[in-house]
């Protein structure tokens, strides 16, 4: 096996071990491996979310347990981000590699984060060897949100909506429960809880009065619950729904989409997943703030002029929105196309 091979195999090991953390929040999922000189695998560690050990250091933690100090001194560390070299809840990674005598470091793709980046060049000053890039289309695939929203220094956004094949997302009295079966609505619960944030607009909430919590097959509570956002200016009702939600509620007293996703961002939301009717989901598109469609369809025509978009800012053909789809799913009798903006 030559040293490439060796390092991707392990990488590929080590995003296997990512996925076992938690995937909101404010921190990424990360997976590391400890080789010996042999290439064998040592020791494993992930991030198990806010205030845990990070990978690496779940790793090294694990380096022949009750043995003397610098039993992992020589090993190489394979990581599917960028060592940090911060302190927040947790010291700075790249210290704790440095301390422990770590030959060198294979890891997937840079951290893009402010604060947290830098951790590749410390080590390198402390002599340490680094390799960078190993694996690093499929690691940015599979933190493709927690990256994007660290670059951009706001929430991942995810716009989903329900329609029918011609496009309506209610007939025209206004009546849209349901357009899709039961298999989409579990799905779109599914995907609520996946979000830190759920968003939408104050006109959804006082015509629609939702919960907006996230619910398993039998109407039960799921572990994670997505934060309720309102995006507008008018308050809502003191007797909806949302004040009974289990995290609470935040109105962003705005309608300005650059302004609250920042404040969002400043909030700790990464993932957001926007379910607040046609005008909200046009507004986010007409922005340039959406990263991801998630759009449910329903083999019925309604025809009528209650759409599933509104305006969006296209005039002709050659201005419109081009997206890429990365996945068709049946759902009963619906499809869920997901797709993202070309430009991604």
């Amino acid at each position: 096996m030559t040293e490439q091979t060796l390092y991707e195999t392990a990488m590929q090991r080590a995003l296997a071990l990512a996925a076992n953390g938690p995937s909101t929040g404010v921190n990424p999922q990360v997976g590391c491996v400890l080789l010996d000189a042999d290439g064998t695998i040592v020791a494993e560690g992930w991030h198990r979310g806010v205030g845990t050990p990070h990978a690496e250091v779940d790793a090294l933690s694990k380096v022949s347990t009750g043995s003397t100090t610098g039993a992992a001194a020589g090993l190489t560390a394979v990581v599917t981000l960028e060592p940090c070299n911060h302190t927040g809840h947790t010291g700075p990674c790249s210290v704790a590699l440095i301390e422990a005598g770590i030959a060198r470091v294979v890891f997937a793709v840079p951290d893009p984060s402010p604060t947290a980046g830098g951790g590749a060049q410390r080590l390198r000053d402390a002599g340490v060897e680094v390799i960078e890039g190993v694996l690093a289309l499929e690691a940015s695939e599979f933190q493709r949100k927690w990256l994007l929203s660290a670059r951009l220094g706001r929430p991942f956004v995810t716009v989903k909506w329900a329609s029918t094949l011609d496009g309506r997302a209610a007939a025209s009295d206004g009546s849209s429960q349901w357009i899709t079966g039961t298999a989409s609505r579990q799905r779109v619960h599914e995907q609520r809880e996946q979000a830190d944030a759920i968003l939408v607009g104050t006109g959804t909430v006082i015509a629609d009065d939702p919960s907006l919590t996230a619910r398993g097959d039998a109407g039960e509570l799921m572990e994670h619950q997505p934060l309720p956002v309102v995006i507008g200016e008018r308050a809502i009702p003191g007797d909806a729904k949302l004040w009974e939600h289990p995290r609470g509620v935040l109105e962003s007293g705005s309608r300005n989409l650059d302004e609250v996703l920042a404040w969002l961002f400043e909030q700790g939301i990464r993932r957001t997943f926007v379910e607040g009717g046609p005008t909200l989901a046009s507004a986010f598109i007409a922005a340039g703030l959406v990263d991801e469609y998630a759009i449910y369809l329903a083999p019925k025509l309604l025809g009528g002029p209650r759409v599933a978009i509104g305006d969006i800012g296209v005039g002709s053909i050659g201005e419109a929105r081009e997206l890429q789809i990365t996945a068709i799913e049946q759902l009963g009798d619906d499809l869920l196309v997901v797709a993202r903006p070309k430009e991604h």
